[in-house]
């Protein structure tokens, strides 16, 4: 298929583009990552200070942390602990580009609908906070103080607290986290949604009902010592790129053995060159990154972990170290009913389900068996489900199993996406906090904090709707794009009295506003923070718990940018009137922030001292100690029945997914490199033998109807059909684009996520 006999007509509705659909061969990262990062600096103007902040990016000492992914920075002399991803992020925030009030003249609010999400991004970086006009149908510059009075205002005048809503998205540093909590338990409400309940919710809760801890156990060090890692439902190449460097180091250091479960084969299930390994590039020597690969239907990843249980189990009657029975004695509860659960399951039921052969996931469970030690590590591929919350379960059943909890090179380890999420929710942003957490915070602020639990961002979405809340206020994100129900949330968003966005740039939420709405300008995580004390810097929580700080490098955008912790002051300082919290003390220093946190959250005792340690510090896990602060005191076996994820007959299960040239919703171009695709979003990957069965030919048009809890259906029109090595059955296509198809009330009922990854759609030539 050539690049030009097909066309594409973009959303912003500029002439067609040529686009095509070409297998990858090539290993992951490598010189096509090198190329990109080039072709990157250059379009955005920063050859110079980009490539300088490639070498202070992740640095132990004085560099900045990524604002990308949230994958460990705790390689002590890593000088190029960088990837292609985080550089391009890094460069998309320090773009010489500028949205200035002459832009927002020159375009009204309807207009700048009709572009891209690209396009809007692309216009660079926000320079000053602007106030919505309905009359112009256009943004106009205000002063910061006029901005926080106007929030004032309107959550002054709220009959309750209650009526607004507090959104946080992973880019939040620890300290501005702390204080917007504070800011809104003070003000009265415990109404924090945030972007983990739509991505690791179910990790937090099935982890807490397992192992008493809401976070994986492992650290870095555990990727370096462990014999065998399994990666469940994650394209590492795309989405955590740096964890190519573990997988690769470990196949050469020590024959690490690595299986890959996801629907789609990724670039990074096969082979990869990381780029600092500057020999390798340039004799092209790759390294194998799979020792197998399983094509699980999508949801059928619960089957293949209790098949992986059951041959254990079955191997144990002959050889009885196939599984730990000292460590499952003395350190677990529910084993005698798990061994019957998965003994009551047949290998054909379990075949079916997973939608893998027996013989498939009886070698997956010999590697695991043959494994000293074993990491078990999964993203939204899994927690997008139905049954997340059972699925996690039965993942860390495996682990009991053989004792992989609680020692070197061993445990479970979710992967998280934005750069401080993990961190977001250990320093305070909690729809649903313990009385623990909340006692010790007042005590240490002097407050009363609200007792009732509060909404997460389904249950916003719907207040908002209902006219329940109405002030939103967004630090950071784009939560327009990242939500379920497009139109749904578009129109709940409308009805707000006040929305409020935190942002660097132009995004489609800062279109879908309430009757009044602000755009605040913020520094990023690049640029320099200069306060009344001095230089600042901030501190951050990798996905492993590893604290540590992070300081900026570059002049900011604009002279009216303000800090994350600055803006929360000034909007708490006006609403806030006879509050005793020292707000301007707060920013001027942000190590009285760091002192004030050591008295209010555990493990944060000496923050300040122990975070300029190289490398910072690591919060205390007493899952990794073999202490379980559960129910029973005990690590705790699930026996959750084996759910029935077979799609109904001509019905397929469809999975959001994020393109290679993208970021959770920032979009840098319309290439998915390790799909082969170019110049093309609006599409659907599909198996052969479905589009067959649908009269499809490759790049027919195609409508997608998904078919919600309630009866509702959903509609996109107008897609491209592509094939794909995808299980029969299943689909794929990108968000934020088909977030369209996932109804409000199609959430699961063990996390309240939204189902992102499990869509039951039809998909029908269009009309």
């Amino acid at each position: 298929m050539s690049d030009t006999d097909k066309m594409q007509t973009p959303p912003d509705h500029a002439a067609p583009v040529p686009f095509s659909q070409n297998n990858y061969h090539h290993p992951a990262a490598a010189w096509g990552a090198a190329k990109s990062v080039a072709l990157t600096l250059l379009r955005q103007g920063e050859m110079v200070e980009g490539v300088r902040a490639i070498f202070r990016m992740n640095h132990e000492n004085g560099g900045f942390d990524c604002p990308g992914c949230a994958w460990p920075d705790d390689r002590k002399g890593l000088r190029m602990d960088i990837c292609e991803n985080g550089i391009k992020h890094v460069t998309w925030e320090m773009t010489s580009k500028r949205v200035t009030r002459e832009f927002f003249a020159a375009h009204r609010v309807a207009e700048l609908m009709n572009q891209s999400d690209f396009a809007l991004e692309n216009e660079g970086r926000l320079t000053e906070p602007m106030v919505y006009n309905p009359d112009t149908d256009r943004y106009h510059p205000i002063a910061w103080n006029d901005a926080f009075a106007l929030i004032s205002r309107h959550l002054r005048g709220l009959p309750s607290p209650n009526h607004a809503a507090f959104y946080t998205s992973g880019r939040l540093s620890n300290e501005a986290t702390f204080l917007y909590q504070l800011f809104a338990r003070e003000f009265g409400t415990n109404n924090l949604p945030d972007c983990s309940n739509m991505c690791h919710e179910a990790s937090g809760r099935a982890l807490t009902a397992a192992l008493g801890t809401g976070k994986g156990t492992v650290d870095l060090v555990d990727w370096q010592k462990a014999d065998a890692i399994f990666v469940i439902g994650v394209n590492a190449a795309s989405n955590t790129p740096r964890m190519l460097t573990a997988l690769a180091d470990g196949v050469n250091a020590r024959g690490l053995k690595i299986v890959h479960i996801n629907p789609l084969i990724e670039a990074a299930a096969t082979r990869a060159i990381t780029p600092h390994e500057i020999l390798s590039m340039m004799l092209f020597r790759s390294t194998p990154t799979s020792t197998l690969n399983l094509q699980p239907r999508i949801a059928g990843d619960f089957a293949i972990m209790r098949g992986i249980a059951k041959h254990l189990l079955e191997a144990s009657r002959s050889d009885p170290a196939a599984i730990d029975a000292s460590f499952i004695k003395h350190h677990t509860a529910g084993f005698d009913a798990y061994r019957a659960a998965c003994e009551a399951v047949s290998w054909s039921e379990l075949e079916r389900q997973s939608g893998v052969s027996a013989d498939q996931i009886r070698s997956a469970g010999e590697i695991y068996r043959r494994a000293r030690s074993s990491i078990i590590s999964w993203c939204l591929g899994i927690t997008q489900q139905e049954r997340a919350v059972d699925t996690i379960r039965e993942i860390v059943n495996v682990l009991l199993l053989r004792g992989n909890i609680g020692r070197e090179g061993a445990g479970p380890c979710p992967i998280r996406g934005h750069s401080n999420v993990q961190g977001n929710r250990t320093c305070g942003i909690d729809h649903r906090p313990s009385e623990a957490w909340l006692a010790r915070m007042d005590a240490a602020c002097e407050i009363a904090s609200p007792r009732a639990h509060g909404l997460d961002t389904v249950q916003t979405i719907m207040a908002m709707h209902r006219g329940d809340v109405r002030v939103f206020l967004g630090m950071g994100g784009n939560f327009a794009s990242a939500t379920p129900d497009t139109a749904f949330t578009f129109e709940a968003l409308r009805k707000c009295d006040l929305t409020v966005h935190v942002s660097t740039k132009l995004n489609r939420s800062h279109l879908v506003h309430g009757r009044e709405a602000l755009i605040l300008p913020c520094l990023g995580r690049t640029e320099i923070d200069n306060q009344r004390g001095g230089p600042q810097q901030v501190t951050v929580e990798d996905s492993m718990s590893m604290v540590h700080l992070s300081r900026g490098m570059k002049q900011p955008a604009s002279e009216q940018l303000l800090s994350e912790p600055a803006i929360v002051a000034g909007i708490a300082q006006a609403t806030l009137p006879n509050s005793r919290t020292p707000w301007e003390d707060y920013v001027a220093d942000y190590d009285r922030i760091r002192d004030k946190m050591g008295e209010a959250i555990g493990g944060f005792e000496d923050f300040n001292r122990r975070v300029r340690q190289p490398l910072g510090f690591r919060l205390r896990q007493p899952a990794r100690e073999l202490v379980f602060q559960t129910d029973t005191g005990r690590a705790n076996f699930s026996s959750a029945a084996l759910p029935d994820v077979v799609p109904p007959a001509g019905k397929l299960v469809l999975s959001t997914m994020r393109s290679h040239d993208q970021f959770n919703t920032t979009i840098y171009s319309n290439n998915d490199r390790y799909r082969g695709v170019k110049n093309l979003r609006t599409l659907v990957f599909m198996n052969v033998d479905d589009m067959r069965e649908r009269g499809l030919q490759e790049f027919a048009l195609v409508d997608i109807t998904s078919f919600a809890k309630d009866g509702t259906t959903r509609c996109v029109r107008g897609y491209r059909a592509v094939k794909y090595a995808i299980p029969p059955g299943c689909a794929a296509g990108y968000m934020p684009e088909l977030n369209a198809l996932c109804a409000i009330g199609d959430f699961s009922p063990q996390s309240d996520q939204p189902l992102m990854k499990h869509l039951t759609v039809e998909i029908a030539p269009s009309a």
